[in-house]
């Protein structure tokens, strides 16, 4: 239905994109809704599955507060496959993932040069987007620890599309024509690197506490984070849950805690900042001289707040959840916040 008023984007492979962010930014919230029916009443019991797939969408606009800001959009599309374990005594489950994202990043507000493009100096946070493709690899361990690496090549700049993506969603659902991305970040091709480790603490009969960690290297990315999570309800092991990603599991060897997840969590975090490509720009490229790129420094301390709700059962796994972050940037002129919704669906 929705594919039927795509146009054929300037570039190959960005139809399936527009397409299905198109799809996504339409949910209302009645679809949401009955979506969130569907899954929980998919199956009060939770099988083993190798295989899931499925999408993320995060946006600003899911929290109801009209804004359009900084972190303002990302679509993801996932693919995992678990792997066979045998002949280990430490390793419960192993993952391979494959992912496709994209990234976008406005000032205050996508539309701040409407009346006057003369005014770059109201961009409080770089106009920017990032175009990845990524791997990852899980492995979970049988004394509830999990270390996740993975790699992504990418684009930040105009390459990224972020300009036609945007221009798409709102011109053909009824928002406002967006206008400043003449100032975007340039191009550059990027290689980042990621590693997650995550270590049970202590668990209670309907509580359990999880320390949280990851690091970032790239000429895009390079931080590390760190903080608990606390996950409140029906939860399963680390080696096979929604807080890891490791709901594709090859033989459950180990009897499930519950035979479906239902929590509610809280994920407090300290982040560190080293590097941003979408706020500092090329970490290696020389401005070109016609350019009309404006970049910023990042805040190298930024804390940040999750609270979701995570459920896994037969076939469906949902994750959602609403982010507080501090200011990315010194500049910018308040902090930010978002909703991330992610729908899985797992087969064999």
């Amino acid at each position: 239905m929705i594919f039927s008023f795509i146009k054929a984007p300037a570039k190959p492979g960005l139809f399936f994109i527009l397409g299905l962010i198109s799809l996504i930014t339409q949910m209302n919230y009645k679809l949401l809704f009955f979506l969130l029916c569907l899954v929980f009443s998919s199956s009060a019991f939770a099988q083993s599955h190798s295989n899931e797939i499925g999408a993320q969408s995060d946006n600003d606009s899911y929290l109801g507060q009209g804004s359009d800001r900084y972190y303002t959009d990302g679509i993801f599309i996932y693919y995992r496959h678990a792997l066979e374990v045998k002949g280990n005594t430490t390793l419960q489950n192993k993952v391979l993932g494959f992912e496709v994202g994209q990234k976008l990043f406005n000032p205050q507000t996508g539309s701040i040069f409407a009346d006057n493009a003369d005014q770059p100096k109201f961009i409080d946070r770089p106009f920017a987007a990032y175009l990845y493709v990524g791997s990852t690899l899980n492995f979970l361990y049988k004394n509830e620890s999990n270390l996740k690496i993975g790699a992504q090549i990418g684009v930040v700049g105009p390459d990224a599309f972020g300009k036609q993506t945007q221009d798409f969603v709102h011109d053909n659902f009824g928002f406002y024509h967006p206008s400043g991305w003449e100032y975007q970040v340039d191009n550059s091709f990027e290689l980042n690197l990621s590693a997650e480790y995550n270590k049970l603490l202590t668990r209670g009969s309907w509580i359990d506490v999880t320390l949280a960690s990851y690091a970032n290297l790239g000429n895009g990315f390079t931080g590390a984070g760190i903080g608990p999570l606390f996950r409140l309800g029906d939860f399963n092991q680390l080696f096979n849950s929604v807080s890891t990603q490791s709901t594709a599991i090859k033989s459950n060897s180990a009897t499930p805690l519950h035979h479906r997840e239902l929590f509610f969590y809280y994920k407090p975090q300290f982040n560190v900042v080293a590097y941003d490509a979408t706020v500092q720009g090329s970490l290696f490229g020389s401005r070109n001289p016609n350019s009309m790129e404006i970049t910023l420094n990042p805040e190298r301390l930024v804390f940040s707040n999750q609270l979701g709700v995570g459920y896994s059962g037969k076939r469906f796994v949902l994750d959602a959840a609403a982010i507080f972050h501090t200011k990315d940037v010194k500049q910018m002129a308040q902090s930010h916040q978002w909703a991330s919704v992610t729908l899985l669906y797992r087969f064999h």
